[in-house]
């Protein structure tokens, strides 16, 4: 895997940050079920792992 500098990452995570709010904002005008919800729930789902991993990452270049 490449290495990325903090700052990189640090930048990525608050994309991915942005772009959780946005989905759960999203995802509140969906009821349950529909497509829309769903394919929200999936991104969302994306989301919180690739910030865990960022996360973790930084961890580990400090």
């Amino acid at each position: 895997m490449n290495k990325f500098s903090n700052e990189e990452l640090t930048e990525a995570l608050r994309a991915i940050n942005s772009i959780i709010s946005k989905c759960e904002k999203a995802q509140e005008k969906f009821p349950e079920g529909n497509s829309h919800h769903t394919l929200l729930r999936n991104r969302l789902k994306a989301m919180y792992i690739s910030k865990e991993l960022i996360t973790d990452a930084i961890s580990k270049n400090s």
